[in-house]
């Protein structure tokens, strides 16, 4: 199947359930003027609805509904031949009951991916932590192109929120363990559910850190845990207790920080005008 910038920006964005409105509408228009048949919406749906991580993992049907009657929309207006499979797809989701939860994928570089089971409320169960934020694909951005702080590393995340962040580290910057921590015990579930999802293991308890082995060797999969922590709480003998050698959180901070240059931010979708940084804390 051919690729190029356009189908791959209707990807990454549908994958991650992006709004519609973010979508390169305009340049769709522009390409379906000049072509008389259906091959480049054929090509959209295939990295979309029909993609293999969306039949897996399948998005909000509300959304999917949406973004097909935009694009059948597209497809009318410019007058190109009949394609079937569109009006197929529309049939299918119209016909599917909605759930509570969906899922978001995220693709990463070397072909890999991360995929959440979501809520599909930004607040729900009186949390807004069952959603993936911007701040988390931020910090995720920033370590993917910073491997060497994670790798062969004890990484403690402090409101991991449904996991996001710690799945990327995982799967991309080798680190020999992750501590995902979260205070809200529905939350907590969720981020379980979900680090099972991306297939690891979870260590049944953290009665003890990791002891230092001496081999420097980076291990294939990381010893995970979860545990219910609250980042507002939490004290310093805690943190010490889990040994880490880096402890990260996307969010709000309240202590000294010194400010770390920006990242490329081409790896996932979200608002691009949003006021992001990477900050190291001074403790």
């Amino acid at each position: 199947m051919a690729s190029s910038p356009l189908i791959d920006g209707f990807e990454r964005r549908f994958l991650a359930a992006r709004p519609l409105p973010s979508f390169p509408w305009r340049s769709l228009e522009e390409k379906l003027k000049n072509s008389l048949d259906s091959e480049l919406l054929l090509n959209i749906l295939k990295k979309t609805v029909l993609h293999p991580l969306c039949v897996k993992h399948p998005p909000s049907m509300k959304y999917t509904r949406c973004f097909l009657s935009e694009l059948i929309k597209k497809h009318e207006a410019a007058h190109t031949e009949p394609l079937d499979e569109l009006y197929d797809a529309l049939a299918e989701i119209l016909s599917a009951e909605e759930s509570t939860h969906c899922h978001r994928s995220y693709l990463l570089p070397s072909e890999n991916s991360v995929s959440l089971s979501e809520s599909t409320a930004i607040i729900s169960q009186g949390t807004t932590g069952l959603v993936t934020w911007d701040a988390a694909l931020y910090l995720a951005e920033w370590a993917i192109e910073n491997p060497a702080t994670f790798s062969n590393r004890t990484v403690l995340e402090l409101g991991s929120g449904v996991g996001f962040t710690g799945l990327a580290i995982c799967k991309m910057c080798s680190p020999k363990a992750y501590i995902f921590s979260d205070c809200h015990s529905q939350v907590l579930q969720q981020l379980k559910g979900n680090i099972l999802l991306n297939g690891f293991l979870l260590k049944p308890d953290f009665m003890a850190p990791l002891q230092p082995s001496g081999n420097t060797s980076v291990s294939p999969k990381p010893t995970v845990t979860a545990i219910q922590l609250d980042w507002d709480l939490v004290t310093t003998e805690q943190l010490s207790a889990f040994q880490p050698d880096v402890v990260i959180a996307a969010g709000r901070v309240g202590i000294g920080w010194q400010k770390l240059p920006s990242h490329n931010q081409k790896l996932f979708p979200y608002e691009k005008h949003s006021e992001m940084v990477i900050l190291r804390l001074l403790v």
